[in-house]
């Protein structure tokens, strides 16, 4: 990273950038290999976590246990193995919340990156698969409310509409 794009600003007390880091849209992008390394791997579990989960509840008895079931221990373990890849993926999650950057989907790769633009408090929305960080949207509005960057109105002169602190 840059000096320029290390800069963390942190803001008041509302909105998505409330005491969090704040990213300008340069940050976001510099950020991206790291995060999209910690998201292709938080993806790959989740996913595999939750077929994994179907087929065993697919597998469960719907009657009561035996201590007969010849099946059962092989369950317990398959449950205990998921109970540890449930951890691995909050642990991928809290890596990503210490970045700075909220976790949305585990299975779509949706993540948010919190910024002002334009004065207000928004998210830079970015998924898997995406080449660069190139959405936003409000902070109540969620994914179907991402809106692409480049259609951003420009600012008046003197203001930066993408970064943060600048008010």
């Amino acid at each position: 990273m840059s000096s320029q794009s290390a800069k963390t600003t942190h803001r008041g007390d509302r909105g998505p950038t409330s005491g969090k880091r704040v990213f300008t849209i340069e940050e976001a992008n510099a950020s991206l290999p790291l995060v999209r390394s910690i998201v292709a791997d938080l993806v790959a579990l989740a996913r595999e976590v939750t077929e994994r989960r179907q087929r065993l509840l697919a597998l469960a008895p719907s009657r009561p246990r035996r201590s007969a079931d010849p099946y059962q221990e092989e369950r317990d373990l398959v449950e205990e193995e998921l109970e540890g890849d449930a951890r691995r993926l909050a642990e991928y999650v809290e890596e990503l919340r210490q970045l700075g950057v909220e976790a949305r989907s585990e299975i779509e790769g949706l993540v948010d990156f919190p910024a002002v633009l334009a004065g207000r408090d928004v998210w830079l929305c970015w998924r898997l698969g995406e080449p660069e960080v190139a959405f936003w949207h409000e902070a109540d509005a969620g994914f179907r409310g991402r809106q692409p960057l480049a259609a951003m109105k420009p600012q008046r002169a003197g203001q930066d509409e993408a970064s943060p602190g600048h008010n």
